[in-house]
């Protein structure tokens, strides 16, 4: 028996299962712990069961994934918010240096993937599905991508996506504070720190805090409204970009986002340096939450468990290779040129967290050295302007990248 549920009924069954994502993390610490976020929970509990009906001849289920198109591009769109010129400046050197570095990780990261997908007998287009857009990218990037691939002819891209990035989010708080604490305790950093001039009482932590203030309804709407704008806009962007450049590369098209990406962070630019209007970012967020939650809501229920029963090998492998890459990456480059110091090793817990999982694990893993040790004002100003507001917006120029040469 087939069921099959309109554009509605699909959305309403992924918001239900997110619900009960949210119930079952409140409950269970662990899900807490690793970051895992409520849509994943549910979307996976769901997939289970759809597999067991699937697999006994009892039922299964078709979807409409029409809303989730559309909230994956308002999701998107609100990444592109964050791209501020103005903010990467206040930033510093550390700041680009630490961009840098997180991007050239986000090459590695697919290189290893790429490099490995013979070894292990699957093909380059999937192995990459283990690489950035899972891990550096999270869930959200990589549900986004696997469409990409699918329509390439790998049907179970977007199940190797979203259980990768799961994976990362376990690993990247697993390996990040125990890298970090390695690092201080081999070389006294703590020690070295107290004698060592801070640069920390120069930073303004103010710029990347979020500071909680009620919101309003005006700046909600002007917000939802540009964000509206910026979608439409976008679209005819994405039209242009994939017109010109299939003038030069055929099979090959960029996702419906990243026009409403380009156009959002033209939008923030344009308010950050005059005084036209003003683009509300605490609401822009809230709104990206929301819009992250309904798409990867849909995208875990939508997943065909069934589809990893021969790729489980080889996708581990591939991953436990991400993760020595990880190690060494950080224990040994970005440890090395951040300044081989007490902050440069709180920021490999941080690279460690999104570089593998998630903004949110950066934190957790940093903050979990910190209240050890002491705090790293450096380490809390560098790593969420990067995690957070610039690493996405690269990552998806790296990704398509790597598409665009393999297939």
């Amino acid at each position: 028996m087939t069921i099959q549920l309109d554009m509605i009924q699909s959305m309403g069954l992924a918001v239900i299962f997110l619900l009960l994502g949210k119930a079952v993390k409140s409950k269970v610490s662990l899900f807490s712990k690793y970051a895992i976020p409520s849509p994943v929970i549910g979307g996976l509990i769901f997939s289970i069961i759809h597999m067991i009906l699937r697999q006994s001849n009892v039922a299964s289920f078709e979807f409409n994934t029409t809303l989730q198109t559309f909230f994956q591009i308002m999701f998107f769109c609100t990444i592109g918010f964050n791209a501020s010129l103005k903010m990467l400046k206040i930033g510093g050197k550390k700041v680009l240096i630490f961009l840098l570095i997180a991007a050239v990780f986000a090459v590695l990261q697919n290189v290893v993937a790429v490099g490995l997908a013979k070894v292990v007998g699957i093909n380059p287009l999937l192995a990459l599905l283990t690489a950035s857009p899972a891990l550096t990218g999270g869930h959200g990037t990589s549900a986004a991508v696997a469409p990409s691939i699918e329509a390439l002819g790998y049907p179970e891209a977007l199940t190797v996506a979203l259980t990768a990035a799961t994976f990362g989010l376990v690993a990247g708080s697993l390996l990040g504070s125990p890298m970090a604490n390695r690092l201080i305790i081999k070389d006294d950093l703590v020690n070295k720190k107290k004698t060592e001039t801070s640069e920390d009482n120069n930073i303004d932590l103010s710029l990347v805090e979020n500071k909680k203030t009620t919101l309003d309804t005006n700046k909600f709407s002007m917000a939802f409204f540009q964000i509206i704008i910026a979608m439409a806009l976008g679209t005819y962007l994405t039209t242009a970009l994939n017109q010109f450049v299939g003038q030069w590369v055929t099979g090959v098209a960029f996702p419906s986002y990243i026009g409403a990406m380009l156009v959002a962070a033209v939008i923030r630019n344009i308010s950050d340096s005059s005084n036209l209007f003003k683009t509300h970012m605490q609401e822009i967020e809230v709104i990206g939450e929301v819009s992250l939650n309904l798409f990867l809501g849909m995208a875990l229920i939508t997943l065909k468990l069934w589809q990893l029963i021969d790729l489980a090998l080889p996708m581990l492998v591939l991953l436990l290779a991400q993760c020595i890459m990880m190690y060494l990456y950080g224990m040994f480059v970005s440890y090395r040129i951040m300044g081989r110091n007490y902050d440069s090793a709180v920021m490999v817990a941080g690279l460690t967290g999104f570089g593998m999982g998630s903004a949110s694990n950066a934190m957790a893993n940093m903050n979990s050295v910190t209240e050890k040790y002491v705090y790293s004002k450096t380490a809390f100003f560098v790593v969420p302007i990067v995690g957070s507001l610039f690493i996405d917006f690269i990552n998806i120029g790296i990704i398509y990248g790597f598409i665009g040469f393999l297939s």
